[in-house]
């Protein structure tokens, strides 16, 4: 069963939540993202997570991105939805995601709780008995889990990654090392371009892209440079794009999401950079040093012809 699983390899796609001007979802907008990064080589989606304002949707919005996904993907890539917070809400976005037809979810953290590791357990575990989706968890915020909470999670067979955002090095190693190949290891990080020489020094191959919703040749470019060890690339990479937006990235609180916005607006993408509460939109000052960042990186690292 698990050779059949599809499982995230490489840079994963996160999209984000398009809104009209009346604040509803757009679901053309999204399309369009969607279509954008599988066109663009992203080796999955995840829809309705982080990216895609996870907190502020509708449960008729979440139905509407994960539909669009699974009718654009058309099974060329594996489509991920989020589900987590309340534990009866999960399990209603669990079955609705199997019900749709996606491959799997990432399991977001509990609602408010900070919970012993039997209680965290508990609560992946029964998103997991929920469904034969794929399901990998996601490590942040108020879930962390240990050695022994995770080798108990992954007798499921349905348990196929991990995905950190947390940042212990220390934890990952002993994490990695105890446990394998049995788990995909993803690096979750904000800016994950940043951290990912050391993440992959350590078995993490796979990693969740921000900034692949906008240039997604610089993170295949970054990707190759990285599996290849062209290390004075990677230096460019660095000190003209990568550095430049994740301090821009740090600037405020919730330019995670705003900032991916502000990026595909630059581009030409049709998302608008509005974005939903509490979440605040990119600024002006940052938006136009976004636009120099992006500018420099075209003219320096050009996209390739597809002809």
């Amino acid at each position: 069963m698990m050779n059949e699983r599809k499982v995230p390899t490489g840079i994963l796609g996160f999209p984000v939540a398009p809104m009209d001007d009346q604040g509803r979802l757009d679901a053309k907008a999204f399309e369009q993202n969607v279509r954008f990064l599988v066109e663009e080589g992203l080796s999955s989606i995840f829809v309705c997570c982080g990216s895609g304002e996870f907190h502020a949707l509708s449960l008729a919005d979440y139905e509407q991105m994960v539909e669009v996904a699974v009718s654009v993907t058309k099974g060329k890539v594996p489509v991920y939805s989020g589900v987590g917070g309340n534990i009866s809400y999960a399990l209603e976005l669990a079955r609705l995601s199997e019900k749709l037809g996606a491959d799997g979810y990432l399991i977001l953290p509990p609602y408010l709780i900070e919970p012993e590791q039997e209680g965290l357990v508990r609560y992946i575990s029964n998103i997991v008995e929920s469904t034969d989706l794929n399901a990998i968890i996601y490590q942040r915020d108020n879930c962390v889990l240990g050695l022994k909470a995770l080798q108990k999670l992954i007798e499921y067979p349905q348990v196929v990654g991990f995905k950190d955002g947390l940042g212990n090095m220390e934890l990952n190693v002993e994490l990695t090392q105890s446990i394998g190949q049995r788990l995909a290891w993803l690096n979750g990080m904000p800016m994950a371009e940043v951290t990912m020489p050391a993440y992959y020094s350590i078995g993490f191959t796979s990693y969740s892209s921000a900034i692949s919703n906008y240039i997604p040749h610089i993170s295949r470019l970054f990707y190759e440079a990285l599996l290849s060890g062209n290390n004075e690339l990677l230096h460019e990479l660095y000190t003209y794009v990568i550095l430049p937006i994740a301090n821009i990235r740090k600037q405020r609180k919730g330019y995670a999401v705003a900032l991916i916005k502000a990026g595909m607006q630059i581009i030409g993408q049709p998302v608008g950079t509005a974005v939903r509460p509490p979440l605040i939109a990119v600024e002006q000052e940052h938006y136009m040093q976004l636009e120099r960042i992006l500018q420099i990186a075209f003219d320096k690292f050009p996209k390739p012809s597809s002809t």
